[in-house]
């Protein structure tokens, strides 16, 4: 099958290789020349496990190709999908200009009936919206389906070949697009039929459902770590106890220093723009929301007040910038709400990231200084702050720590330290809701 994807960014990326893995011609369209030039020199603009050599493979095999291009490549595609990014506007509401933008490119350049399909993460109405723009630009019938990705940073590639569900959006007489969108997935639905059919309305808020389910759970394990520290029990005793119960089940039930990325942030808002739009306050979205934004603040706090207040001259070591372990991604990472806080105290930075110090670099600048070895951020250090998860931080050399701060204080921000004793190892130690060892 001939597929174009319009936007080759993190989303359009895995999708193209996804699709030119399972034999399809893959065509991946962005208007950005330096973003196709890299692509074709073999390099990958994002960190993503296994999509490197995903690219790499159905390049070398003639099924994956980029161009900057963009009206040639619709122009005989069979299936085109719009992969670009849909900005959060001031009011939370998001900003569709590019989405806009690729429907009346498809209207006037492509050449034949095709399904154009909205991959982007957008409001409930868009669908509708591009439809009457492809309508009044072309004489030929273009098919509108809804199709949110539901992938994973850090399991992007997986996600995509292993999908739980595939969300489809597409009024159920249109069977032409219905009969293309069934054959494009049926190599990832052999097994089992993973495909849930709907309007395109449902599939545009199923999207936004899901992230802001996900995210209020964090959020309310977040308010109950909180209570847990004014009453002396151990949110991780809590989650256990809840998480066993079938119905509620143990997925995202961690307390930390709240979510963040390009995803949930921007989802959680744009339900709660929705909502407004439509006269229905959604109160419990919102609440996620400002739940969220005001956790971030509590490794700031949790430092300040192991520091009597006083943060000044101080040096904080950080270990982990990326907003979750297996990315580069730094987009609305509690670790830059941290890192601000810190400068405004007038406290001084050493971070390390496996992924992101590159990113961090290019936001800090100079004002913060990323370390190449986790071990080189807490010489001298009057704190360290475990920030994200990654693996290689889970059980370091506690003692070879110890030596090298100037004060052996750790904040353990996602509670990965709080069975290792470390009290009695001679560190100040704490973590979120935990009672810590």
């Amino acid at each position: 099958m001939k597929i174009c994807v319009v936007g080759s960014g993190y989303v359009g990326l895995v999708t193209g290789a996804g699709f030119a893995e399972m034999g399809n011609d893959v065509i991946c369209a962005d208007v950005d020349e330096d973003k196709i030039a890299a692509l074709e020199r073999g390099e990958t603009p994002i960190s993503e496990p296994g999509l490197d050599s995903m690219i790499a493979r159905n390049v070398d095999g003639g099924r994956l190709r980029f161009t900057s291009d963009v009206e040639s490549a619709v122009a005989d595609a069979e299936v085109i999908f719009v992969a670009v990014g849909t900005p959060q506007r001031s009011d939370g509401g998001a900003n569709l200009s590019a989405v806009d933008a690729v429907a009346e490119t498809v209207a006037k350049a492509s050449k034949r009936e095709c399904v154009l399909v909205l991959k982007s993460t957008v409001p409930v109405g868009a669908n509708e919206r591009v439809s009457r723009i492809v309508r009044n630009a072309t004489d030929h019938p273009i098919h509108v389906v809804s199709n949110p990705e539901f992938l994973k940073e850090g399991d992007a590639v997986g996600d995509f070949l292993r999908p739980d569900r595939i969300v489809i959006g597409c009024p159920p007489d249109d069977g032409f697009a219905r009969d293309l969108m069934s054959r494009l997935y049926h190599p990832v639905s052999l097994k089992t039929d993973k495909t849930v059919w709907m309007s395109p309305q449902s599939a545009e808020i199923t999207k936004y459902v899901a992230n802001t389910m996900l995210a209020m759970r964090i959020s309310f394990m977040n308010e109950i770590a909180a209570l847990c520290e004014k009453v002396d029990a151990d949110v991780n005793d809590v989650r256990k106890g809840v998480g066993s119960d079938r119905r509620i089940g143990p997925e995202f039930l961690y307390a930390g220093p709240g979510y963040g990325g390009s995803c949930f942030p921007k989802d959680v808002l744009a339900l709660v723009h929705v909502g407004r739009e439509f006269g229905m306050p959604l109160e419990l979205a919102q609440a996620t929301e400002n739940v969220n934004q005001r956790q971030k603040g509590v490794m700031l706090r949790k430092l300040k007040q192991h520091f009597q207040g006083d943060l000044r001259g101080k040096k904080i070591a950080i270990w982990g910038i990326a907003f979750k372990p297996r990315t580069d991604d730094i987009r609305e990472s509690p670790a830059l709400t941290l890192i601000d806080g810190l400068f405004a105290e007038g406290a001084s930075v050493a971070a390390h990231d496996p992924e992101a110090g590159d990113e961090a670099r290019r936001r800090f600048g100079d004002t913060i200084q990323v370390v190449d070895r986790p071990y080189d951020a807490v010489k001298d250090a009057d704190a360290l702050v475990l920030v994200t998860e990654w693996r290689q931080y889970q059980n370091p050399d506690f003692g070879r720590i110890k030596e090298a701060m100037r004060t052996p204080f750790l904040l353990d921000a996602r509670n990965i330290w709080s069975m290792y004793g470390l009290r009695k190892q001679g560190f100040a130690y704490t973590g979120i809701g935990v009672l810590g060892s």
